[in-house]
Parts: C-alpha cells; sequence; structure tokens
C-alpha cells in the first residue's frame, strides 16, 4: 500500500453511516448475526467500507457461527494489526492497510489452512460481486 487516505473526523462522518464511522473510526463492534453479509456465497471481493481497498475474497470465507463474516486468511499487504487490550486480554486487532479503518479481530481457531479467524464487523465491509 503505497498511500493511506487520510481524512478529518468531519469529513468521515460525512461519507460513512454513523454505524460505520463508530466501527471504522471508533473500533466499535456491531452486534452480531446483524450483517447480511454472513449470507453471501457468490464468488467476489469484501472491499473496506471507508476506502475501497479489497481485504477478503470470498473464496476466504468461512461460517464459523460467531455471528460476524469470517475469512481464514486476508488479501496480502492490505491488513495491519496491533495488540489491543480493551477486553482486559491481549488480542490481535486489524485494520485496513488503506485507511486505518477498524475491521475486527484475528483468532488462532480458524479453518486450516491457516488455522486463523478474521472476525470483520460487516459494516465495515462492502462486497463486490465477480462479473
Amino acid at each position: 500500500m503505497s498511500k493511506k487516505t487520510d481524512k478529518a473526523p468531519q469529513e468521515w462522518q460525512t461519507c460513512l453511516t454513523p454505524q460505520q464511522y463508530d466501527v471504522l473510526r471508533q473500533e466499535g463492534t456491531e452486534r452480531p448475526f446483524s450483517s447480511p453479509l454472513n449470507a453471501i456465497k457468490e464468488n467476489g471481493t469484501f472491499i473496506c467500507a471507508g476506502c475501497g481497498l479489497p481485504l477478503f475474497t470470498t473464496k476466504q470465507k468461512f461460517d464459523s457461527g460467531t455471528g460476524w463474516p469470517s475469512f481464514y486468511e486476508a488479501i496480502p499487504g492490505n491488513i495491519e494489526t496491533k495488540t489491543d487490550h480493551k477486553m482486559g486480554v491481549a488480542r490481535t486487532e486489524y485494520h485496513c492497510a488503506g485507511c486505518g479503518g477498524h475491521q475486527g479481530h484475528v483468532f488462532e481457531d480458524g479453518p486450516n489452512p491457516t488455522g486463523l479467524r478474521y472476525c470483520n464487523n460487516g459494516v465495515a465491509l462492502k462486497f463486490v460481486k465477480d462479473e
């Protein structure tokens, strides 16, 4: 990623819904089982709702049963991680490499081949169906 999308908070508030702003810019969490992206099975790409950077493909998606869209792998180079201690334990939080928007947390309880589960807020993503 060569250049990050950088906007003032007021600019983000004008281009995002209140729920998207809460998740992407304030590191909030949407309610489980509330995202229509959980049901997506068509071939396509999940892009950041903030800047449009491709983060995951349908091929990387799986049903984790957690209520959030889950993926076993991200598109290489398009996410960044940091340690989050908000719940009293260390967790790996990940953000879009393009705009720094909070996406979710990655856990080590996913399926093969990676064993990872990128647990994503659906509101932080948009789906682009393959043509």
